[in-house]
């Protein structure tokens, strides 16, 4: 028999969301409710039940208890319409979670019963329904962020399983990492794990860190302003601390201006002191953690609906992505510099820009469209960054090795990345891998001899051919096939570089070749002379054969003997009297 399933209701592809039915014995427990609309709970009720709901009743609900692992949108934006409906059912999660839900719902009142939003402890086995217990571990990615062990005990044995949610082993500035010795030989029945970034490696989070305050440090050094957009909760909070805190920043006359929407995530951590890492909070003994004007950089909240002053040095702001951006673009005397992270960027460029009054699934930073002119002078420029909140592929192949479950479960994550991950060899030949989709149940056999089925063939052979002016690689037509294909070869361009005895293949798109092309325009009220002003410093390398930097990576405040300043017209001039 069968005592374990999981029931997907949204496993994460794209701005789906997760909710995931597992039935555990007689208990139905519903992991996460990220939906945005209830309408897939109410149809899998419907389908089960023997006949349709009376008028006037509400319909039966699809779960005993529900467990949230965090308060990011797609893992609990549709909680409190569940709790609406179906109030009896309890709701389970971290005492920070719990503080911060309410961020989902600005201006609804958030409903004070007992049942929404019950705290449990740190690694505490607490039993939530007869013979269920569950025990909860930080996760990282988030404040009060949680993984999961679900232990249901029968009179013949126990059956285990293990949620991660969103999980990341390394230490953010704001949050500790999941505390993977302590979960080692755990041997659950069934891991749900979350694969966001499939198989890639990236470096460890704070050379990302450094790189990104490098990039952040160069802009400003060259007369930028800098807009970093964000979500409300998570990396907003982590750049204002690290501005705050990072070497480069440290006494420097700056004001990091953070928009209404973040700075309301920023107040809802303050609140949560005790739940912060050790170093925060001797941190915030010396100094706030967010606002504070005797310390540089010094950090400030935008006003609402008014203007702000821009002041006599380059400023930085941190916004939500979704509000509207382009209104700091357009003021002030300065250009800017848009930094986007990594996987948002992705998305802007899946979801392209259309015209304004064109219908789109998903749009994404719509904003940016109105900036059409402004990146097209110069004034402002797009680059991109990586600060993961997410494992990379060695982390969560080193987490499911570590708890050497039974079953794994790929959610949350696009269908290509979570391929790749399930077509691992190390994990195909210990495993019983699956990659649930949408409405699609699972039967989790346990104990029964299954025999893991063959790995669809992702790997392709090409050949390599020596030509007069190079080298000839001829690849199969399959290969595009895969949706990735044609981000890769957007451009036609392709950049390699050696890792370690591999030759990694990378795409260069259309934009980033446009962005390449354009010289950032820079304001005349600075006048620095550095690389950047320079006629000879063309796509951040030095083309001048008479200066000692020649044929070199020049950062952009760099200078030598031979800079010529390269003089550009100010955004006033271009628009006329």
């Amino acid at each position: 028999m069968t005592e374990l399933t999981c029931f997907p209701y949204g496993v994460g592809h794209g701005e789906e969301g997760v909710c995931l039915q597992l039935q555990i014995g007689p208990h139905r427990v519903l992991l996460d409710c990220g939906l945005a609309s209830l309408d897939p709970l109410q149809g899998e009720t419907a389908e089960r039940s023997p006949a349709e709901p009376p008028p006037g009743l509400i319909a039966e609900p699809p779960a005993d208890l529900v467990i949230c692992t965090h308060a990011h949108p797609d893992h609990a934006r549709g909680l409190i319409g569940f709790h609406r409906r179906w109030p009896q059912i309890p709701i389970f999660a971290s005492s920070a979670t719990v503080a911060l839900l309410p961020l989902n719902w600005p201006g609804q009142s958030v409903p004070a019963h007992p049942n929404f939003g019950q705290s449990l402890p740190w690694r505490q086995a607490v039993e939530i329904a007869p013979d269920l217990t569950l025990t909860l571990w930080p996760a990282g990615h988030l404040p009060g962020a949680a993984c999961c062990l679900l232990v249901y005990t029968t009179p013949k044995r126990r059956y285990t399983v293990f949620y991660t949610g969103d999980f990341l082993l390394s230490n953010a500035r704001l949050v500790e990492g999941l505390p993977l010795n302590e979960l080692r030989g755990l041997k659950p029945d069934v891991l749900i794990v979350e694969g966001s970034h499939g198989t890639a490696r990236h470096p460890h989070r704070r050379q990302q860190e450094n790189r990104l305050a490098d990039q952040i440090n160069q802009a400003i050094a060259t007369g930028y302003n800098v807009l970093l957009p964000v979500p409300v909760l998570g990396l907003g909070q982590d750049l204002v601390m690290l501005l705050r805190s990072h070497h480069h920043f440290t006494g420097k006359d700056l004001t990091v201006w953070v928009d209404p929407w973040v700075a309301e995530g920023c107040d809802a951590y303050l609140k949560l002191l005790p739940h912060l890492p050790s170093t925060v909070q001797n941190f915030a003994r010396h100094q706030s953690l967010f606002w504070d004007e005797r310390v540089l950089p010094r950090a400030r909240q935008l006003p609402a609906d008014q203007p702000w002053d821009e002041g006599e040095n380059p400023a930085i702001v941190i916004g939500y992505q979704n509000a509207d951006l382009a209104t700091y673009i357009h003021r002030g005397d300065r250009p800017w510099r848009i930094l986007l992270p990594e996987p948002l960027a992705a998305k802007v460029a899946a979801a392209g820009f259309a015209p304004a009054d064109a219908p789109r699934e998903n749009p994404t930073l719509d904003w940016l469209q109105t900036l059409d002119p402004e990146l097209a002078e110069g004034w402002a420029n797009i680059e991109t960054y990586l600060l993961t909140t997410h494992c990379d592929g060695p982390g969560t192949t080193q987490l499911i090795h570590n708890l050497r479950p039974q079953h794994v479960l790929l959610v949350h994550g696009a269908p290509n990345y979570l391929a790749d991950l399930a077509n691992l060899e190390d994990l195909q030949s210990r495993y019983k891998i699956h990659i649930p989709s949408a409405g699609q149940p699972v039967a989790l056999s346990i104990g029964e001899t299954f025999i893991q089925p063959a790995a669809p063939d992702m790997v392709f052979e090409g050949e390599l051919t020596p030509t007069d002016t190079g080298l000839l690689l001829d690849l199969p037509d399959a290969i595009q096939q895969d949706p990735r294909w044609a981000n890769l070869t957007d451009s036609g361009i392709v950049q390699l570089r050696w890792q370690g005895d591999d030759l990694v293949v990378r795409g260069i798109s259309q934009k980033t070749l446009l962005r390449r092309g354009v010289s950032p325009a820079i304001a005349l009220s600075t006048s620095l002379d550095c690389c950047f002003r320079c006629i000879y410093w063309r796509q951040r390398y030095c083309s001048n054969p008479k200066s000692p930097l020649f044929g070199f990576h020049v950062a952009a405040e760099g200078y030598c003997p031979a800079f010529q300043a390269k003089t550009y017209p100010s955004k006033a001039a271009e628009s006329g009297p």
